[in-house]
């Protein structure tokens, strides 16, 4: 089961390098029709100074490929705790369930952005979390005590 517990996690690695790959050529693609020329750009311009310049459609992928770095570096480490210690099924289901709620985020966030949707799909893949998470703990906790589950 450990690594059928890890592949979701290896899913998420891979999207959010998509992600920022979308991010990147979409922001260099823009760049030239917002009159801005990398080789003349002062040192130290970082991404967040590029949100007047470019559209904000431009910018959701960026925004989006930030959110990828936020929460699931909680997920990350809750996957390991639980495939080291023994997933179980209902760990396995919600492990995907996040990353699917995580890809579905992705896209919409980069394409249509209305927020009610988003919102909606970052509870439900929060939820999958909490539940990750409540089992980690369970998970070393019990492993604390002898192995008592």
């Amino acid at each position: 089961m450990q690594a059928q517990m890890l592949a979701p996690a290896a899913v998420l690695i891979a999207w959010s390098l998509v992600m920022l790959l979308w991010t990147a050529f979409t922001r260099f693609g823009a760049f030239g029709e917002a009159g801005i020329a990398l080789d003349q750009a002062p040192p130290g311009v970082r991404g967040g100074d590029l949100e007047d310049k470019l559209p904000p459609k431009v910018m959701w992928k960026s925004h989006n490929f930030t959110h990828l770095m936020e929460q699931p570096t909680i997920f990350y480490p809750t996957v390991v705790i639980i495939a080291i210690l023994g997933a179980g099924s209902v760990d396995i289901v919600l492990c995907w369930a996040y990353v699917a709620l995580r890809v579905v985020h992705s896209l919409w966030q980069a394409t249509v952005n209305t927020i009610p949707v988003r919102f909606t799909l970052f509870v439900l893949s929060t939820g999958c979390l909490v539940g990750l998470a409540i089992r980690a703990v369970l998970l070393t906790l019990s492993a604390n005590m002898g192995g008592i589950q």
